[in-house]
């Protein structure tokens, strides 16, 4: 029950040792979505009446692991919250892929840096989902995408696009990265506002036939390495003297206006 009740998420990661990481996955329609896309399950924790319920098929499915299960007040005294319809997975975190094989065929890709809050990096993937991004590449002082409430945000969609972790950027890890990017045929593209930025319907960036956009924190936006190491700077045209938007919400709109046609 430890991995329901009592280990923090960065526990559940297990830095130490990634080939024992779990995570945890909410809901019945996430946890569906999560097998279908390959993820082993561990252990299941399941309010009485759905186990012939909301997850009957669940049950069925998961084979021969431990299913815990009780009331729904009991079950949310031992987590310390209420079960989103129910129901919560352990499955065990996936080994991580190199840059090569996350990026082989994409011709659109986002990389994540610096962004922290768990509804955006759930949104930024359901995003990247629907509209069209083959792969999403994260810097390591991102939040974890497995985190329990970004899966929950993302409805899933983060086991819909390949993923993986690239160093946090400075002077010398940003070079290296667009390097590696380069390398496999990507032009880079920094959302920022300078005063040589290109506004996102310049054509040139939709005729690109591998672009990597990269997406910065809530507050500070991309270190000004990552900017100037970029093919392309980027920006939204806003009107009513708006400066930017939310990263989740810029993000949507740049995936959409340069998805592949």
């Amino acid at each position: 029950m430890a991995v329901f009740a009592s280990l923090t998420e960065a526990q559940l990661r297990n830095r130490l040792e990634p080939e024992k990481g779990v995570f945890i996955v909410e809901s019945p329609k996430v946890i569906r979505v999560a097998l279908d896309s390959g993820y082993e399950p561990l252990s299941l924790l399941c309010e009485q009446r759905h186990i012939e319920g909301d997850a009957k098929d669940i049950v069925a499915r998961v084979g021969d692991i431990p299913i815990y299960t009780g009331a729904r007040e009991l079950l949310a005294e031992l987590t310390g919250y209420t079960l989103t319809r129910g129901v919560l997975c352990a499955m065990r975190r996936p080994q991580p892929r190199p840059l090569e094989d996350i990026c082989r065929g994409a011709r659109r890709i986002v990389v994540i840096d610096g962004v922290v809050d768990t509804t955006n990096i759930g949104a930024i993937f359901r995003s990247a989902a629907a509209l069209g991004i083959d792969a999403v590449l994260l810097t390591t002082n991102s939040c974890d995408p497995l985190n329990r409430r970004a899966v929950r945000v993302s409805m899933g969609s983060v086991f819909l696009v390949p993923w993986g972790w690239i160093e946090a950027n400075d002077a010398v890890g940003t070079a290296t990265l667009q390097e590696q990017l380069h390398a496999l045929g990507f032009k880079t593209a920094a959302m920022a506002l300078t005063d040589d930025s290109v506004s996102l319907d310049d054509p040139r960036l939709a005729a690109e036939e591998r672009l990597a956009l990269i997406m910065g924190t809530e507050g500070d936006g991309l270190p000004h390495a990552t900017i100037t190491a970029a093919d392309y700077v980027v920006r939204i045209p806003m009107a009513h003297g708006v400066d930017s938007l939310n990263v989740a919400a810029a993000s949507a709109v740049a995936f959409w206006e340069l998805r592949v046609r």
